[in-house]
């Protein structure tokens, strides 16, 4: 069977793994919490950073969209007409380093220059072109080698007229394009095969990704693309992942501990007493008490087996001192009560035959007991005796003595188990006025063994005598011990020299092979009594 401090060590060990566990949990749960939180925020910073600037680049270029209807009708007249109106158009939208006229594929007139004549090839290899183009170049007329911006909106079918814009890209670059770090390391605007890079100019390739990530986004109503190179948001995420560590541990701990609280009943042997009450895991044995001329069976005392499927057999030397404890021993007592009943067939139907039920002075409190009786024991009118056994090592103290008159009235026998071993007064004999006095079997043991112990049970003996009190003499094992007893005067025996504990339904069996029913004696049964 399983011993207490194993049964409690395991429990306290499956409610710390429990605890470990859930503060493990807890610990991953919030750094994998965090890292996915960061994770996400600086996708977000990258997503956000790059539809900045392509928001922005798209306001610096729709007002060139817009104004592109005022321009194209001064196609084709004298630099000397238009030279005013490009000004003043320039001016206007901000951004703009020069709008120019083409005629025939020659820039003839400037807003900044005025009257010119340089083919536009040269401004770039692309132009002059049939459709609206968006090119990306190195100013080579005013702020040589600067990056700009060339917005081209033909007005013939051929391409060769139009109207030239220029925008300054270079002033915005650091608006747009620095970089926040940590999460953007660079940053670069794409228009066509040219790249404006931050720091570096115009290029013809983006620079190879070294171990980054590159965020790309278009515009959707312009050909170019914003760049976003850095470390990847899940790379970043878990190189900051360590500073989470503090916050994590003290949540991971202040969930163990309320863990740990919280299995406090859940995970704790009494929890396992509830959980065998519900399943009805108890079992009913019982031992004979048999008289000690006749050797017939008078009485039986029920006793409480507990095979636990989780732990095995547990002892009640185990489960019954943490059941009072925890003051579950009512509802255990309640339990042997009701299978008691239930169960009562397997015995004689005998008003002279005894079951002894174990009891707690605590169960007196309040007429709790004696409510169960009612309702358990009572109301099913069995035939035979009940006996209600009370331990010596009680808190007699807490015995309602009104409550003991009563069980008395109703034909209850009060019996003391192991007498002499606890420190009560002998006026409690007198408060309790008990039916039985039973000799612990330590004292039965001593007989012919230990001289001093010997002679306590022979002044247990003359007591109950001289009180007249019915004795019985619990764990008798050899037939020394029982020839002893009977020669002073106990009647009433109960060890293994004559029936181990047994379950219930072998109890017909063994009294069918063991001995026949009570005797009588003058007319009347023989007296009985049980338990424990």
């Amino acid at each position: 069977m399983q011993t207490a401090q194993r049964i409690i060590k395991t429990y306290r060990r499956n409610r710390f793994i429990v605890c470990t566990i859930c503060a493990l949990t807890t610990l991953i749960l919030t750094l994998c919490v965090r890292f996915m939180s960061e994770r996400n925020f600086n996708h977000h910073r990258t997503v956000s950073f790059a539809n900045h600037a392509v928001n922005a680049l798209d306001d610096v270029l729709r007002p060139l969209q817009s104004g592109r209807d005022v321009m194209l009708p001064l196609i084709g007249l004298p630099c000397s007409v238009t030279h005013l109106a490009l000004r003043k158009q320039a001016a206007k939208l901000q951004t703009v380093r020069s709008i120019g006229l083409v005629e025939g594929g020659v820039l003839y007139c400037s807003s900044i220059f005025g009257y010119r004549n340089v083919p536009v090839s040269q401004l770039h290899a692309n132009l002059p072109a049939p459709e609206p183009l968006l090119l990306l170049s190195i100013d080579r007329s005013l702020i040589k080698g600067s990056p700009i911006l060339i917005q081209w909106y033909p007005s013939s079918s051929n391409g060769k007229n139009g109207v030239l814009v220029i925008v300054n890209i270079d002033l915005l670059v650091d608006m747009l394009l620095e970089p926040e770090q940590p999460q953007i390391t660079s940053a670069s605007l794409s228009v066509g095969n040219h790249h404006l890079l931050y720091g570096r100019g115009v290029v013809d390739t983006l620079p190879p990704l070294n171990g980054e990530q590159r965020y790309q986004l278009s515009s959707q109503y312009f050909p170019f693309t914003i760049s976003a190179t850095g470390p990847g948001a899940g790379e970043l995420a878990l190189k900051h992942l360590p500073s989470q560590l503090p916050l994590a541990m003290m949540l991971s701990l202040l969930v163990g501990y309320l863990t740990w609280l919280a299995t406090a009943n859940r995970m704790s042997f009494s929890w396992e007493i509830n959980l065998a009450l519900a399943a009805r895991e108890f079992e009913l044995f019982c031992q004979p008490l048999v008289n000690a001329r006749t050797q017939q069976c008078i009485g039986v005392e029920i006793l409480l087996r507990w095979n636990n499927p989780r732990q095995g057999w547990i002892s009640p030397d185990v489960f019954i001192p943490i059941a009072e404890e925890h003051h579950l021993i009512a509802p255990l007592t309640r339990y042997v009560i009701e299978e008691t009943v239930r169960q009562r067939h397997f015995f004689p139907m005998s008003s002279q035959f005894h079951i002894g039920i174990n009891v707690a002075a605590s169960h007196f409190r309040h007429g709790a007991l004696l409510k169960d009786l009612n309702r358990y024991w009572f109301k099913a009118h069995p035939i035979q005796k009940l006996v209600l056994e009370l331990t010596e090592r009680d808190a007699l103290l807490d015995v309602d003595y009104r409550m003991v008159r009563e069980l008395h009235r109703k034909g209850v026998k009060l019996a003391i188990d192991d007498f002499g071993t606890g420190n009560s007064s002998l006026s409690w004999l007198e408060k309790l006025r008990p039916d039985v006095l039973k000799i612990d079997k330590s004292f039965t043991a001593a007989i012919g063994t230990d001289a001093v112990n010997s002679t306590v049970t022979d002044i247990i003996i003359a007591l109950g005598q001289r009180l007249n009190i019915e004795l019985v003499a619990e764990g008798v094992e050899t037939q020394a011990q029982a020839q002893h007893l009977r020669q002073h005067g106990v009647h009433i025996l109960q060890g293994f020299l004559y029936a181990k504990p047994m379950p219930l339904r072998d109890f017909p069996q063994w009294l069918a092979g063991s001995s026949p029913p009570p005797a009588q004696h003058n007319g009347h049964m023989m007296p009985a009594i049980p338990f424990r």
